[in-house]
């Protein structure tokens, strides 16, 4: 009983800050609440406040107003032969409410709605690109801390096998089989294996930082993970994935979203030649014991035109024309980096899988290497510098084996990225 009741306290007070974090948790954090994406979805909020403030042009505006006044004179007028007339009070309270609405304006007003919605268009289309470079950064991240994680493996590895090499040269050097050389030797490549393992176990913990980072949680807290198995389908061939990058990468869209918007501001630019049509109307009470009716409803129709604002409506119509054929330029400049990008990514898969089956028969062949070498060693055939040759050559084939595996992982989602693909539905679904 005493036994049972230590296991369950122990167990009790086991820590659960290094919990196992998957990349399907990490990939809903980070596209949810990363800081990049609140700021694009602020910017996102303000678009659609645009949206409002244009379509307020098509409501009726309604001004209240009060106040009171104290003249110096009373207004008077001459009505010979009787003398002055007095016409209103000398000090006096006037309220009222003026409503104006807006009848036509030549799709002035119109066009502002259809430039401020595809201006939000296109700002949710940049959430959606910042969400997606969220989601490969932290793919990225969390591969590379994957790869540390083996590699800190391979030193650990190294460090055993250099110190099971050590313990058979300390075994010979008694027998006299050897020479001290032989025995300072093996604790130099160890001790230069254990520095190399402190290196790989300072790279992993640098890692998991920028995952606590990506997180948003302390960079010191210990990260567990876990490897992933979902593999995404990406075997397509490079033109199909520049056609799918065509049609599905958000800075496209958005860059073409742009370019529709500015078409329709500079279209809201065009009709200021042409008159505003208006309805207007109110009501006024002014005191004023003078009049027969202190107070007065009406209403009035009428059109305005601006004949002349210095030039300035033909030099905004310039320069959204010129805004215009810069981002016609810079489309056409960020298909051939989307489709660099892509060639890139699809090669780097490519050539990253070509290594790892290169790099899987190596690893059989310097395993088999030490295993011979060790025993011609012990035999008194080979020397100490073939061990710690072939425990080197074993260590280099398993970080070039693991090196193309995590190169891989990472070339496949940067394949996806550059297509344009959501790489939260395609590692979470």
């Amino acid at each position: 009983m005493l036994g049972i009741a230590v296991f369950f306290i122990a167990f009790c007070f086991i820590p659960y800050d290094s919990m196992a974090v998957t990349l399907r948790e990490g990939l809903k954090i980070v596209t949810s609440s990363g800081r990049d994406v609140q700021i694009s979805g602020e910017e996102e909020y303000m678009a659609a406040a645009r949206v409002s403030i244009a379509g307020a042009a098509l409501m009726p505006g309604i001004d209240v107003y009060a106040n009171q006044t104290w003249l110096r004179y009373q207004p008077e007028a001459k009505f010979s032969p009787f003398g002055p007339v007095p016409m209103s009070e000398k000090d006096y309270l006037t309220y009222g409410f003026r409503l104006r609405q807006l009848i036509y304006d030549f799709g002035k007003t119109s066009s502002l709605v259809r430039s401020a919605r595809l201006t939000l268009k296109s700002k949710k289309l940049n959430t959606e690109r910042v969400r997606n470079l969220a989601a490969v950064k932290f793919i990225t991240a969390y591969f590379n801390l994957l790869e540390s994680r083996k590699l800190l493996n391979v030193a650990e590895q190294q460090v055993r096998r250099l110190g099971e090499h050590l313990s058979d040269t300390k075994a010979m050097y008694k027998e006299g089989l050897i020479t001290k050389n032989n025995l300072l030797q093996a604790e130099v490549m160890l001790s230069d294996a254990k520095q190399k393992r402190i290196d790989a176990e300072n790279f992993f913990q640098l890692r998991g930082s920028v995952i606590n980072s990506m997180l948003r949680k302390p960079l010191n807290e210990p990260v567990d993970i876990q490897e992933v198995d979902r593999r995404p389908f990406t075997d397509s061939g490079l033109e199909e994935a520049w056609k799918l990058a065509e049609g599905q990468r958000p800075e496209l869209r958005e860059m073409e979203t742009a370019i529709m918007a500015i078409e329709a501001e500079l279209e809201s630019i065009r009709v200021d030649f042409f008159p505003q049509i208006y309805l207007s109307g109110g009501y006024e009470y002014q005191e004023n014991r003078y009049m027969v009716h202190e107070n007065n409803w009406s209403i009035s129709a009428g059109a305005s035109l601006n004949l002349f604002s210095g030039g300035a409506t033909k030099a905004k119509m310039r320069q959204k024309e010129a805004r215009l054929i810069t981002l016609k330029e810079k489309r056409g400049k960020l298909l051939d980096m989307i489709r660099l990008e892509t060639k890139k990514a699809y090669l780097g898969l490519k050539a990253a899988m070509h290594k790892i089956k290169v790099t899987e028969k190596a690893i059989d062949q310097a395993n088999e290497n030490l295993r011979l070498q060790r025993l011609r060693y012990k035999e008194g055939v080979g020397t100490a510098t073939d061990v710690t040759d072939a425990v080197t050559l074993l260590t280099l084939a398993g970080t070039n084996y693991w090196n193309s595996v995590y190169q891989s992982r990472k070339a496949e989602a940067r394949l996806l990225y550059s297509v344009g693909e959501d790489l939260v539905a395609a590692y979470c679904n």
